[in-house]
């Protein structure tokens, strides 16, 4: 079996919430940072979710309006998206393939930087963010699809090996939203399974309890069930991108390889 080169952990804005909001009865308030993921492979380069908009660290109000003040957002200047590549000596243009776990805004945001890439997102969630239901709306990218609309689209209603050897796999986890997905990379030394939303708290592995603010209840239940199988199938830690400790164990690493 092939593997990925190196995995690359960015980090992104971040988020400060009421607990509750994430987890069943949480009662503390939390900073959740909202990274992305870079995958090098020999057949090419995969970002794991884009980040809030590159346009919000100038401009975060006028870009994300009432949810600076909901979701209390914060965007340190170093931790933009395509600063963050150049640090790791890329540019956009050199990323090949974008993955979106889900149409929420934390996740879309930087779609505008690669036109010229493979799009892989699942066809529920593009349809449903350009017609969410109210109570959701705010959440969506809806601006960041939009500027991403003639792109290189490839809408998933399965499972996918990304490079056909096992490295780079994007797996179903719906519930969340109705095509949340997750991403399982194999390295030389290691192998993760990142959950992107599937999973918002570590807590939630254990306990199979669903966000308070998932779509599908019932669908999330199972999706937990499946990230612990799938994690000892395929031998691999499981990320929890928003959990703030997690970060912190993982995430100031330069890179896994």
């Amino acid at each position: 079996m092939t593997t990925a080169k190196r995995l690359i952990p960015l980090a992104g804005g971040s988020i400060t919430l009421d607990s509750g909001f994430l987890v069943m009865g949480g009662k503390e308030e939390i900073t959740a940072p909202c990274p992305v993921f870079l995958i090098e492979h020999s057949r090419g380069l995969v970002l794991f979710d884009t980040g809030m908009a590159p346009d919000a660290w100038e401009d975060p109000r006028g870009v994300y309006g009432d949810l600076m003040d909901t979701l209390k957002l914060t965007l340190p200047a170093e931790n933009r998206l395509d600063r963050q590549l150049a640090n790791h000596g890329f540019t956009p243009a050199d990323v090949t393939h974008v993955v979106i776990s889900h149409g929420h805004f934390d996740h879309t945001g930087g779609l505008g930087l690669f036109p010229h890439a493979q799009i892989y997102m699942s066809l529920e969630d593009i349809r449903y963010a350009f017609w969410p239901d109210p109570l959701y709306s705010q959440f969506f990218g809806r601006a960041d699809l939009d500027r991403a609309r003639a792109y290189a689209w490839n809408p998933l209603s399965w499972d996918l090996d990304l490079f056909g050897d096992g490295s780079v796999q994007i797996i179903r986890t719906p519930g969340h939203t109705d095509g949340e997905l997750s991403m399982v990379v194999k390295l030389p030394s290691r192998s993760f399974l990142i959950t992107a939303d599937a999973v918002h708290a570590r807590d939630q592995l254990a306990t199979v309890m669903p966000c308070p603010v998932d779509m599908n209840a019932s669908a999330s239940v199972q999706s937990i069930h499946r990230i612990n199988q799938l994690a000892f199938a395929h031998d691999a830690e499981i990320w929890v991108m928003h959990d703030p400790d997690d970060w912190a164990r993982l995430g100031g690493t330069d890179c896994y390889s």
